[in-house]
């Protein structure tokens, strides 16, 4: 099959300089090895409007139509570009992670990669959109995934160390364990979040508290947690906060076990450090918790078990839920 090239700009010239000895096109046709009806096409649109043919802005139109003949919808297509724009937003606030999981679910045959998404968003066509804004760093610049190593003690009375923990919580294989920590407001102000996350489903629970004493802790964890059936709320990881020095308290209200994680190592307590940076999404470092309102506290919480998460195999949490066959009417707020 022959393939068809653009003129290039040496071809452009030579037809200039054939046009201008008065050769016809069937003539040029011999002599450049093109159709002369290329040549002819090449040439008038290239002289309307009684403009003269030159070579240089010849070339410098091809280049211009040409790219911009090229440049269709990114992301694969109109549909996934807009299925990709519409997720970042609200009132989904997907990652690119979550909507290259979920999208074969949504349209058919349809598949984008996580990578693919973030080049977009950083590309420098695009860049003019922010559309990083609407991720949940909100970096203007990539960054490198890279941790802290600190190391330090800590302990809280009657505490249990995670070391102690039984290994089968690690492995994720049942519900009803839980990691706690809060989420803090500026220095000057009291109020914060209490988050709390399962970790097999990584069903999340926000509630507001006051203050981050270790009474309104307690209670915060013993009021939404015995909502649920005590099959699924086991044991509860948290770190040394003083917040948690109730602890005690809170397992004989729940009849939980509790474990502590060594100081300065939020690893340890992955799922919910995790679930943090996306509350952080909606409610920004040096937000004021005394100012947000319990309606958008459960808007978050309802927007964040919607998101459809790798490690749950492309489902929400509230889908995992669902499919371990309970009603989600329990754990909504």
């Amino acid at each position: 099959m022959k393939i068809y090239t653009h003129l290039t700009l040496a071809e452009r010239e030579k037809l200039f300089a054939l046009r201008e000895q008065g050769l016809s096109f069937a003539d040029i046709e011999g002599v450049l090895r093109r159709s002369h009806s290329t040549l002819s096409r090449e040439y008038k649109k290239n002289t309307r409007y009684g403009k003269k043919y030159l070579p240089c802005s010849a070339q410098k139109r091809a280049v211009r139509v040409g790219t911009n003949q090229r440049y269709k919808a990114p992301l694969k297509g109109p549909e996934i570009f807009l299925y990709v724009r519409t997720h970042l937003k609200s009132p989904y606030f997907w990652t690119p992670g979550m909507i290259s999981m979920h999208i074969e679910f949504d349209i058919n045959n349809a598949s984008i990669d996580t990578e693919t998404i973030y080049r977009y968003i950083y590309s420098k066509s695009v860049r003019r959109y922010k559309l990083w804004e609407l991720l949940p760093r909100g970096r203007a610049k990539r960054m490198k995934l890279l941790g802290r190593k600190i190391r330090n003690n800590g302990k809280v009375p009657n505490s249990v160390s995670i070391d102690l923990r039984p290994k089968t919580i690690s492995k994720r294989n049942k519900i009803g364990h839980w990691e706690t920590d809060n989420v803090e407001g500026p220095r000057s102000s009291k109020p914060a979040l209490s988050v709390s996350v399962e970790r097999l489903t990584r069903l999340v629970v926000i509630s507001k508290i006051p203050n981050q004493t270790a009474l309104v802790k307690t209670r915060s964890l013993t009021r939404r947690l015995n909502k649920f059936h005590a099959s699924i709320r086991l044991s509860i990881t948290q770190d040394n906060g003083k917040e948690n020095y109730g602890h005690q308290q809170t397992a004989l209200a729940l009849g939980t076990r509790m474990y502590f994680c060594h100081a300065y190592r939020s690893w340890e307590k992955g799922s919910v450090e995790n679930r943090n940076a996306v509350v952080r999404r909606f409610f920004p470092k040096g937000i004021d918790f005394a100012s947000v309102t319990a309606a958008q506290i459960q808007f978050v919480e309802t927007v964040i078990n919607n998101m459809p998460m790798k490690c749950l195999g492309k489902r929400t949490p509230y889908e995992k839920m669902q499919q371990l066959g309970f009603k989600l009417d329990q754990f909504k707020p």
